[in-house]
């Protein structure tokens, strides 16, 4: 029995849609988590970017009006970023594919199958 992926989804992006449906596709029960209704706190966002292997800055969707608002040009540090993510959740790269210990942004949504198939 495969476990059960975790997926940070957004239900009105395509990729995400296309990655949980890639997931199901391969036989996998999917954790849904709608991070803009229920956001993950700033502790969950720190394991995330440490599964993903990347600064949160990595994660950060820097075509949003809040991001150029508020953030661009401007040098922050870890903390600085995961705060930013905690209290915009609008700002974290979507799908964030999560198995085990591991994590991929799914863009392209074919990379749900590099996290899955390893």
């Amino acid at each position: 029995m495969n476990p059960v992926v975790r997926i940070y989804h957004n239900a009105r992006c395509s990729k995400s849609r296309a990655a949980c449906a890639l997931a199901r596709e391969q036989g996998y029960e999917l954790e849904v988590v709608e991070y803009l209704k229920s956001p993950p706190s700033r502790s969950e966002l720190a394991e995330l970017v440490r599964k993903l292997g990347v600064p949160a800055s990595a994660i950060v969707r820097k075509g949003e009006d809040i991001y150029k608002s508020d953030y661009q040009g401007r040098q922050l540090d870890e903390d600085q970023w995961l705060d930013a993510l905690a209290m915009h959740p609008i700002l974290i790269e979507r799908p964030i594919v999560v198995w085990g210990e591991r994590a991929v942004v799914a863009r392209p949504p074919e990379r749900v199958l590099e996290l899955l198939g390893d």
